[in-house]
């Protein structure tokens, strides 16, 4: 959630990077903001006065009773009962503005950082850089769901069975393969320095609200609604919810954790063939990377957070590139992303592995999540997270890269010590 104590102090940079977010009043809701914030301080200062005045008025009347001043005594009394109602329609008044203010400040996106790239969509996105690891074949390779069929190591028709479209069953080397992955990225996340965390699939309504993923604007997330839950739609969200309204030390600052989770998202509105078997799933896991810092930290810790995930990448010897997320493009509460991309042999497209994003403050206002600065006053923290990485698509690129012209599928040597063999498939 934005600032309105910086909106105040300049409101330009606001409206320029909500313009740059595409929203077109963006000047308007700016203007509206500033008229609320100044009304809801010509009110307090009001307020005050008046309290100010009839804690005076309050002490004046037993001296005028003392001195025998009953009528003046009676004014005052009569001045105070008005003032009393006064101050009744200000606190109301307050509250009122408070509420308006609110909504409107959860109805508006982060402001992108000033390095990245304008942009309407997707198209606009730009590619930072990529590995030079190419993958051939002397024969027309086959996209990952012919081969896990084959293999049977995936079967969707199962997940039909049991649950609906995108909840496919992961079998034999295919369950193990998952497992294999789970187990790697968080060994080498805690080789990293991050603590490992196991938090609950189900969040409340203030946690979703904290990592600015309610209000839900596009209808993604599933919901328990006799309990009023709701499943993760990343580790993100209860990991970076375990410091909601904490006032944190700056020596015990970054703050590093990781988890595994299984990840919930309806994806409604999905379409087309980026939908197809492994990629694009309502169920999935996930190991995801999170950090908490100070602010003049926080972009230093965006390049090495993402390096350390190009790093996962080329230990699995994949194909991979770096994008830098334009303005129409980033997420809600991202200031900065970068997206990383493996190559997709079979299906001959980039897939999206990996998201790594910095809120700097926009998390952390929402969550109260601050620290003490030198001068002993509490600040806005910043967060980050990342993807470390997110199975479907890895698994389809490894199966698609890594396939071999006898029908069988190499597994990459960092994994092996993790599944125990080296191939799905026999040899011919």
């Amino acid at each position: 959630m934005l600032e309105i104590q910086k909106i105040r102090q300049d409101a330009q940079p606001f409206i320029d990077g909500l313009k740059n977010r595409n929203i077109k009043d963006a000047a308007e809701k700016i203007e509206q903001l500033l008229t609320l914030d100044q009304n809801r301080r010509d009110s307090i200062t009001e307020l005050e006065q008046l309290r100010n005045t009839m804690n005076q008025s309050s002490k004046s009347i037993g001296k005028l009773m003392k001195e025998g001043k009953k009528e003046e005594a009676e004014a005052v009394k009569s001045e105070l009962a008005s003032s009393k109602e006064r101050i009744k329609d200000l606190e109301q008044e307050v509250q009122t503005i408070e509420s308006s203010t609110y909504d409107l400040l959860t109805t508006l996106p982060n402001i992108p950082h000033p390095s990245v790239p304008l942009g309407k969509d997707a198209s606009d996105n730009a590619v930072i850089s990529q590995n030079d690891i190419q993958v051939t074949f002397n024969f027309t390779p086959k996209p990952h769901w012919d081969l896990a069929l084959e293999h049977d190591i995936i079967d969707w028709k199962l997940g039909v069975k049991l649950t609906g479209s995108g909840f496919p069953v992961y079998k034999g080397k295919g369950a193990i393969l998952q497992r294999a992955l789970i187990n790697f990225f968080l060994t080498k996340a805690r080789e990293a320095g991050y603590t490992e965390i196991m938090p609950p699939l189900m969040i409340n309504e203030a946690s979703g609200f904290g990592t600015g993923q309610l209000p839900d604007k596009e209808g993604q997330m599933y919901e328990v609604q006799l309990d009023g839950f709701y499943l993760i739609p990343t580790a993100e969200v209860p990991i970076t919810n375990l410091y909601r309204e904490d006032i944190l030390n700056q020596e015990d600052l970054p703050i590093k954790n990781c988890g595994y989770t299984p990840c919930f998202r309806r994806e409604a509105g999905s379409y087309g063939k980026d939908v197809k078997g492994l990629n694009r799933l309502h169920q999935f896991d996930k190991v995801e990377l999170v950090q908490v810092t100070l602010p003049d930290h926080s972009y230093d810790t965006l390049e090495k957070m993402t390096s350390y995930v190009e790093s996962l990448l080329t230990a699995l010897e994949l194909p991979f590139r770096r994008l830098l997320l334009c303005t129409g493009d980033a997420t809600f509460t991202s200031a900065k992303t970068y997206d990383l991309e493996v190559w997709s042999a079979g299906q001959e497209m980039w897939l999206e592995v990996s998201s790594v994003s910095n809120f700097e403050t926009f998390q952390a206002n929402r969550l109260k999540l601050r620290y003490r600065d030198e001068n002993n006053k509490t600040q806005l923290l910043h967060t980050l997270n990342g993807s470390a990485l997110a199975l479907p698509r890895i698994v389809a690129a490894l199966l698609e890269n890594n396939q071999q012209a006898d029908g069988s599928i190499l597994i990459p040597e960092v994994l092996r010590p993790y599944t125990g063999f080296d191939r799905i498939g026999e040899t011919i």
